[in-house]
C-alpha cells in the first residue's frame, strides 16, 4: 500500500529566516531596540522575560508571548500595560496590544562569561597579538581569519583570566 503524502504545515517565511539565520550564528537586528527597552520598562523583567515586541502598526503594537498562558495573563493587565508603555513612549501612542505566541528570543546582553568581568579584562601581550598574526598569515578567507582572531584573543584573554584567578 501506497503512502499519502501530508503537505508540511505552512509557515510563515521570517520565521523560517530568523531560524536559519540563529542556527548559522548570523546576527539579524529585527527587533527596535527602543522598543524592546520600553517595553521592559512598561511590564517588567518578569514579563518581559517570556515577552518581545514585534512591531507597531497603526497604533496597535504586536507582541510575541511565550505560551498561551501568559497570553491569558496579559489580557488581563492589557488596560495597565497600554497606559504605562504610552507614558514611556510618547511619541508613538498605541490604541491596542495583540498577543500572539511566538519564539522569544533571549536579550544579548544577558550572557555573560564568568571569566570576563567589566573593566578588568586584560590587554593581549604583544607576543600574544603576534602569535595570533602567524598563525593566520596562512588563512586566505578574509571572514574566517577573523572569526578564528576572535576566538583565539577570547581564549588567550580567558586564560589570563584563569590565571589570575588561580593565583588569588
Amino acid at each position: 500500500m501506497r503512502r499519502r503524502f501530508k503537505p508540511a504545515k505552512l509557515q510563515r517565511i521570517d520565521d523560517i529566516l530568523q531560524k536559519t539565520l540563529k542556527k548559522h550564528h548570523i546576527p539579524l537586528k529585527t527587533e527596535d531596540r527602543h522598543l524592546r527597552d520600553v517595553w521592559v520598562q512598561a511590564v517588567g523583567p518578569k514579563i518581559a522575560a517570556q515577552t518581545q515586541p514585534d512591531t507597531i502598526k497603526r497604533n496597535c503594537l504586536f507582541v510575541k508571548v511565550a505560551n498561551s498562558a501568559w497570553i491569558q495573563s496579559l489580557h488581563f493587565m492589557k488596560e495597565d500595560i497600554i497606559n504605562k508603555f504610552n507614558l514611556l513612549h510618547q511619541n508613538n501612542p498605541v490604541k491596542d496590544i495583540f498577543f500572539a505566541i511566538g519564539e522569544i528570543s533571549p536579550p544579548a546582553a544577558e550572557k555573560k562569561d564568568p571569566f570576563f568581568i567589566a573593566g578588568e579584562m586584560p590587554a593581549l601581550k604583544s607576543r600574544d597579538k603576534k602569535m595570533i598574526e602567524r598563525s593566520l598569515a596562512t588563512v586566505a578567507d578574509e571572514e574566517l581569519r577573523d572569526i578564528l582572531k576572535r576566538a583565539m584573543t577570547k581564549e588567550i584573554t580567558r586564560r589570563r583570566m584563569m590565571e589570575k584567578q588561580q593565583d588569588r
